[in-house]
Formats: C-alpha cells, structure tokens, sequence
C-alpha cells in the first residue's frame, strides 16, 4: 500500500501543539552523571523538564527561586525507579512530603546509556498547577535555581546523601529560544511521501530516535545510534499520527509523523 508521510515540526513534547516563544536554561551539568534542563513555552504555560541520572538509584532535583539546597518549602521531584515523585522539602535531614497530586506528565523515560547506566526522564507540567506546594513558573522569568542530590549507593529510598552526591546552582540563566538553537531542528527527512522507508539526515551526531503513538505509548526505538544519517522501515506501523523524538548529548527535538 503506498503511504504519504506528512512531517511537521513539533517542538520540546508531543502536546505542544500551539506554538509559543520558548526560552531554556539549556542543558546543565550538574555532576559527572547528573544533567537538568528547563525549557518554557509561552503558548501553552507549560514547562518541560529533562533530566538525567544514574540508573540504578535515586536522584533528585529542587527547582525555583531558593538560597540553598533542602531548603524548606521548595519545590522538587526525584526519581524512585517507577515514576517522577512531585514532592516539597521540609527541610535539612527531614523527609520530603509527596504532593497529594503528581503534576508531571510523562514523556520519555530512557535507560540511554546502558553502559554506564544513565536515565533520562522528560516530563511537562502547567507554570501554574493550581497546587501550593508547586512552584509557579513565570515566562518572565530570566533566571531559575537549581539544587541537585542523588543517592551514595545503590538504594531507591530516601536517605542522608554525602556532599560528593549533592550541589546547588544558583540564578541558573533562561535564554530565549528560536529555530536556529536547535542543531536537530535542521534535520532532512525523505522520502515524502514515503514507501515506508524514511531516512533522518541531520548535520550532527543523533544518539537515539523513538517513535511514539498519539497516545503516548511508544512503539519504537533506536539507542546508541552515533549516526548522522538513520534510516528506519515504517511497514508494520498502523495509520495514523506518530511523533518522532530525536535525541543527543544536548538536546531533543520532536517531529510528527502521519502515515497515511
């Protein structure tokens, strides 16, 4: 059956459909395998976190406007090896609370480096979720707080971390978005319309691609590419939409896909 592949970008997350200014705190290195990054989108209020951490523990970041790390009242998620906790602090040496509510909505959760056993988690939620324990994002905003921690060893449950294993970033700069910032945003793809082969050419490294249902649930995926030309076979997917998520070292960027 011959298909017609219609690609249209999609910026940052699947359900930014209405397209707004965005400005980023860009990809920050936190510690040697901790990274975070903060893009804001002013035509959906919507912030998308990504954020990056050993695999096989805890690992948590504190995010908004604070002088310190465990500072009480912040606002934080960390990841239990099941899903991105919403939590606030309350204080040092006291267990975060668990907002009654988890605002965040999944992405991408991504074992990407398998050798080294690094995840990446992409989720989004409102500037504004209507909870008071939650940080209320302003578009306004030139700068963001950051404060990181993770686990000593190999454990999913909360508990005293050394200071090798924690850190604050301070007045952590946004920077206004277009286009051009995106090194994955001059992506060629062909054939379209397709036989059912398409072929991503990009004019840097991808890492790994996924292709995801409208729904969310994600179909396929392709890790440790290190290729700037990838090439996939669409046959045995169904009609209909699909976005196709692009990844590397420093960014992410979102195409749709409608098969047809």
């Amino acid at each position: 059956m011959k298909r017609k592949i219609t690609l249209t970008l999609l910026v940052v997350a699947l359900h930014f459909l209405a397209f707004g200014q965005q400005k980023a705190t860009g990809l920050i290195d936190l510690a040697s395998n901790m990274k975070a990054q903060l893009v804001l989108d002013s035509g959906t209020s919507t912030v998308v976190l990504t954020l990056s951490g050993p695999n096989d523990r805890w690992f948590a970041l504190q995010f908004g406007s604070f002088t310190g790390g465990m500072q009480a009242g912040s606002d934080l998620v960390y990841w239990n090896n099941v899903t991105l906790v919403d939590a606030k602090h309350n204080g040092v040496g006291v267990t975060p609370s668990v907002d009654a509510s988890n605002d965040w909505t999944l992405i991408s959760n991504t074992n990407n480096t398998p050798s080294t056993g690094l995840r990446t988690l992409v989720y989004s939620r409102p500037f504004n979720t209507g909870d008071s324990n939650d940080f209320v994002f302003n578009f306004n905003d030139t700068t963001v707080d950051f404060a990181w921690a993770r686990s000593n060893s190999t454990s999913f449950t909360l508990a005293y971390h050394e200071v090798a294993n924690r850190g604050v970033f301070l007045n952590t700069a946004f920077s206004t978005l277009n286009a051009q910032d995106f090194s994955l945003n001059q992506v060629k793809i062909y054939p379209n319309p397709s036989n059912g082969v398409i072929t991503f050419e990009l004019p840097v490294v991808i890492e790994a691609l996924a292709i995801y249902s409208l729904t969310g649930k994600l179909v396929k995926e392709y890790e440790n590419l290190a290729a700037q030309t990838v090439t996939i076979n669409t046959d045995n997917l169904e009609t209909g939409v699909y976005f196709v998520e692009l990844r590397n070292e420093g960014e992410s960027m979102w195409k749709k896909v409608i098969i047809d």
